[in-house]
């Protein structure tokens, strides 16, 4: 089934996009005589009139914010039927510019200090190996932006296998020893979270992801076990 997209528009332009959009896929059917080019224009004003009202009379949009439609659709002689059950439309709200600015007027007097300091992650472990290393998630606030893998040694340091982080910039850590001190796993790591930024190999996104989620999947699964009550 055709799917008719207006990509990623500003809202002021998207009945302009997704009229252009249509005649576009549909040159054939009108060459061909199934529509005539003035049946193209009656249907995709048909859904452009919905979408208003979803868009502007309900959704409040404005003009600069981003949006990106979609739905499927289907052709017979001088009709498209618009299937809306398969409607989709994301909406990306413009930032005004005074708030921009704003931001920006307070972070740039630190913006070497951010460029140049250490990312202060947060860590979780997450489980172990099969081999008994541990695996331990990077946090920013509440979001996971990486894990590690880390072999205990003696209780007298962790070995970093391999570390990979997505956000704030991708990276790849390799070999790097954590002393312990006494301390458990997490709080070594967190005495000794700079390693992660100056140690680090910027790399690229794909490169960061891929690492990332196969240390994840090398946790194995805790079993669970219910104590089940006999039956008196």
């Amino acid at each position: 089934m055709p799917r008719l997209s207006s990509g990623l528009v500003i809202a002021g332009a998207y009945a302009q996009k997704l009229r252009k959009t249509a005649f576009a896929q549909l040159r054939d059917a009108v060459r061909e005589g199934v529509l005539k080019s003035s049946d193209v224009a009656y249907w995709i004003a048909q859904l452009n009139r919905f979408l208003y009202e979803v868009l502007v009379e309900d959704l409040r949009i404005d003009k600069g914010d981003a949006v990106r439609i979609m739905v499927d659709y289907e052709v017979s002689p001088g009709r498209i039927s618009w299937k809306l059950e398969t409607l989709r439309i994301e909406v990306f709200r413009r930032v005004p510019d005074e708030e921009v600015r704003r931001v920006l007027e307070s972070r740039i007097p630190a913006a070497e200090a951010i460029m140049t300091g250490i990312v202060a992650y947060s860590v979780e472990r997450l489980g172990e190996t099969e081999d008994g290393d541990v695996v331990v998630a990077l946090k920013l606030g509440d979001r996971e932006v990486g894990a590690l893998v880390l072999t205990p040694i003696d209780q007298e340091f962790a070995f970093i296998k391999k570390a990979a982080v997505v956000e704030p910039s991708p990276s790849i850590v390799e070999r790097q020893r954590v002393p312990l001190n006494g301390k458990t796993i997490e709080e070594a790591l967190r005495d000794n979270i700079s390693i992660l930024t100056t140690a680090a190999r910027y790399v690229s996104d794909e490169e960061a992801r891929r690492v990332y989620e196969v240390i994840k999947r090398r946790v194995v699964p805790t079993a669970v076990v219910e104590r089940v009550a006999e039956e008196e």
